[in-house]
C-alpha cells in the first residue's frame, strides 16, 4: 500500500476518534484559550512597558536575516520574540479546538463559530502587530493592537460559558429569574467597560510608555484623556454596585450572584490600580497591573451580561 493510498486512511481513523459531545477536552480548550488571551494582553504590556516594541525591528522576519531573535538583539528581542510566538501557540489551540468540535459544528454551531472567529482573529491581529512594528510604534496602531486583543478576550469568555454550559441553547444549569433591570444594567456596565478600554488605549497613546524611546506619541492632552476615561469608569463602579444591590434584596442565587459580586471586586481593584498610578507618576509596574485589570474587566463584565441576558425575567 502506498503513502497515498494510506492517508485517507489515518484521516478517517483520526476522525473516527473525535468527540461527539462537548468533553473535557473541549471545555479545556476553550478555557487555555481565554487564559492564553489573557496571558498575551499581559505579554504585550511588557514588551511596551521595558520598551521592547522594537526589540524585533521588522516584520514578519525579526530582522532582515532572521526569522527569531539574536543574542545580540538582548532582552528587548527577547521579550518582543516571545510575545510573538505566544500568538502562534494561541493559533495552535484554536486550531485544536476546531478539530475537536468538527463532529459537533452542526449540532454545537455557537462553539464552532466563536472558535472559527477566534482563529481567523489571530492572523489579522499578527498582521496588525506587525503594522504597529513597521509604523515605529504609531500609537493608534499599537491601540488597534490592543483592542483586538481585547475582542479576542470577549471571544473566548463567550466560548468558555456555553463550552461549560453556563449559557446558551445547551446551559446544564438551573434557570434563575432576574429582575428585569438585570439585563439592561449588566449590558450598560458592558459596553461602559469596552468603552473605558478605548479611552484608555487613548490615555495610554497619551502618556510615557510608547514602548521605544523614539516612538511618536499622539499629542493629545494626556490629563484631559485621563479624565475623560474616568467617566465610563465611574458608571460600570455604579451598574457594578446596583447589581450587587439587586441580588442582595432579590436574594439571587446560583452563577449570576457570583458573576456580579467577580464583576464589582474587579472594578474596585481596577479603579484603585487607576488613581494610584495617577497620582504616583504613572510606574511601569502599575501600567501593566491596569492592562491585566483591563482584561480582567472585559471577562468579568461579559460573563455578567451573558448570564443576564441569558436568564429568564421575572
Amino acid at each position: 500500500m502506498t503513502t497515498a493510498s494510506r492517508f485517507p486512511r489515518t484521516v478517517q481513523r483520526l476522525a473516527s476518534k473525535l468527540p461527539t459531545e462537548v468533553n473535557t477536552a473541549v471545555r479545556r480548550l476553550a478555557l487555555l484559550s481565554l487564559i492564553g488571551q489573557t496571558v498575551l494582553v499581559v505579554t504585550g504590556g511588557a514588551v511596551r512597558l521595558t520598551s521592547s516594541g522594537l526589540g524585533c525591528p521588522t516584520w514578519p522576519r525579526c530582522t532582515n536575516n532572521s526569522l527569531v531573535n539574536t543574542p545580540e538583539m538582548g532582552i528587548h528581542g527577547f521579550i518582543e520574540f516571545g510575545n510573538r510566538l505566544l500568538t502562534f501557540a494561541l493559533a495552535a489551540v484554536a486550531v485544536f479546538l476546531l478539530v475537536y468540535l468538527w463532529k459537533l459544528r452542526k449540532e454545537r454551531r455557537d462553539l464552532f463559530l466563536l472558535a472559527l472567529g477566534l482563529l481567523a482573529s489571530i492572523p489579522a491581529q499578527a498582521i496588525i502587530g506587525g503594522i504597529t512594528v513597521l509604523s515605529n510604534l504609531n500609537p493608534w496602531v499599537v491601540g488597534l493592537h490592543f483592542l483586538v486583543s481585547m475582542a479576542l478576550v470577549v471571544i473566548s469568555t463567550l466560548l468558555v460559558n456555553r463550552a461549560y454550559g453556563r449559557t446558551g441553547r445547551f446551559k446544564n444549569r438551573l434557570l434563575v429569574d432576574l429582575p428585569g433591570a438585570a439585563r439592561p444594567v449588566m449590558v450598560a456596565v458592558a459596553v461602559c467597560s469596552a468603552i473605558a478600554v478605548m479611552l484608555g488605549v487613548i490615555v495610554t497613546g497619551a502618556g510615557p510608555h510608547a514602548g521605544d524611546a523614539n516612538a511618536p506619541r499622539n499629542d493629545l492632552d494626556w490629563d484631559f484623556v485621563s479624565h475623560l476615561h474616568a467617566i465610563p469608569a465611574y458608571l460600570i463602579t455604579a451598574g457594578s454596585l446596583f447589581a450587587v444591590y439587586l441580588v442582595l434584596r432579590r436574594r439571587i442565587t446560583g452563577p449570576f450572584r457570583t458573576a456580579t459580586y467577580l464583576l464589582l471586586t474587579v472594578t474596585v481593584l481596577q479603579a484603585v490600580i487607576g488613581f494610584t498610578q495617577y497620582y504616583n507618576g504613572i510606574p511601569a509596574l502599575l501600567v501593566g497591573t491596569h492592562m491585566l485589570g483591563a482584561a480582567l474587566l472585559m471577562i468579568a463584565s461579559t460573563n455578567a451580561a451573558d448570564l443576564a441576558t441569558d436568564s429568564p425575567r421575572r
